[in-house]
């Protein structure tokens, strides 16, 4: 340490080098760019239901993700529940077990039968080569997860897909702006659903969004996620509340303001990980999946046989230090009791998934998380 820095900034340093690391930690823009959009909300007492703030934001995704219609939410899991009513799922889907609970969830929610399938040993997206065995006279969609916001094998999915006729909603709320040499990768499938949520890389509070193929599509969706209502007097549908406040709207349009600066940090973030775990033996880094851009949304490691400790042993390492990583996904959804009877979901079908579940650690990784605290984390790992 310099011994020349003043008593304050040692002081701080030794704070820092104290405080407890969460997993992640959302990125705020300064409260004093909020101030003006709420005054507007004020002004105009407009605060939800398709207000002006809420028509603006759904603009400036569609032009920033680079699709055609978006249709905004409450929450990225009315989203998914909204997907399936709109597109009338039924019968049996097929689906990921290495995910969080609300892919599957949503499933249930709308009286449809999870079919889990494994996952692929190097993505730990839904595997394309294990679905076609999966499919019965009952099938009617594919529900599939770009795990940590690296792309599934769209156009395998799409191909079994169009053979059997089954429709494909892809879970992307880890894929906020990923693309891939086609294009954004939210253009595949029926539709895609992103997350908002505080954690997500980009964050709206509370949100989400159904990426919609065309303007009719957009328009069931939004007239399911109010309620059924075409107008006044008009009910269409058995639909729900999922609209965005102004208030959220408000401040995920403030957000997209900063996006790119936060990606950018991710991005840094992720490289110094990449560089100072590389030659650390029985940790491995999960790569990409062939995105053209990606998002840095999360840092999962493998903690394989050759490291001293367990993953377990690892994690309660951290914790013990006031690092507050995560264990995505563990258990897999399979493995809870709603789901756990089924038979798609018996560890024996799910060999890959349940190897990585037993794996897996996601570091810290937020814009603002400073170099020496992803040094902290790192150090950690090594004094092993």
């Amino acid at each position: 340490m310099n011994a020349s820095l003043p008593a304050e900034s040692l002081a701080d340093l030794a704070l820092e080098r104290n405080e407890r690391i969460y997993v992640t930690q959302p990125h705020l823009a300064p409260l004093s760019e909020f101030i003006p959009y709420l005054e507007e909300i004020w002004h105009s007492r407009v605060l939800t239901n398709g207000g002006p703030f809420h028509q603006q934001l759904e603009r400036a995704l569609s032009e920033y993700l680079g699709v055609e219609h978006l249709a905004l939410f409450s929450n990225g899991t009315l989203g998914l529940v909204t997907a399936l009513q709109a597109l009338r799922i039924t019968g049996e889907v097929i689906t990921t077990p290495y995910s969080f609970v609300a892919t599957a969830h949503s499933l249930l929610w709308n009286g449809v039968k999870p079919v889990f399938v494994d996952v692929d040993p190097q993505t730990l997206n839904l595997d394309p080569a294990k679905i076609e065995a999966a499919i019965t006279p009952h099938t009617t969609a594919i529900l599939p997860v770009h795990c940590y916001g690296h792309p599934c094998d769209v156009d395998a999915i799409q191909k079994i897909a169009d053979n059997y006729n089954l429709k494909v909603i892809y879970d992307a709320a880890h894929a906020f702006g990923v693309r891939t040499k086609s294009g954004s990768v939210l253009q595949h499938g029926d539709l895609s659903v992103l997350s908002f949520h505080a954690t997500k890389v980009f964050n709206t509070f509370e949100g989400g969004a159904v990426i919609c193929p065309d303007a009719k599509t957009k328009q069931r969706i939004d007239h399911l996620k109010n309620f059924g209502f075409v107008d006044e007097v008009t009910v269409v549908a058995p639909g729900i509340n999922g609209k965005m406040s102004e208030i959220n709207a408000a401040f995920g349009l403030l957000q997209l303001q900063h996006i790119d600066e936060a990606l950018a940090a991710r991005k840094q973030i992720d490289a110094a990980y990449r560089e100072m775990l590389r030659d650390v033996p029985g940790i491995h880094c999960l790569g990409n999946a062939g995105e053209d851009v990606a998002n840095y949304a999360y840092f999962p490691i493998l903690v394989e046989s050759d490291y001293p400790l367990s993953r377990d042993a690892l994690f309660d390492k951290f914790r013990a230090q006031d690092v507050i990583v995560r264990r995505y996904f563990y258990p897999l959804i399979s493995d809870f009791p709603m789901y756990r009877s089924l038979p798609s979901a018996h560890r024996d079908n799910l060999p890959v998934a349940s190897n990585a579940a037993r794996k897996v650690l996601c570091l810290p990784v937020y814009p603002a998380l400073s170099m020496e605290n992803v040094e902290r984390v790192v150090r950690i790992i090594r004094e092993a």
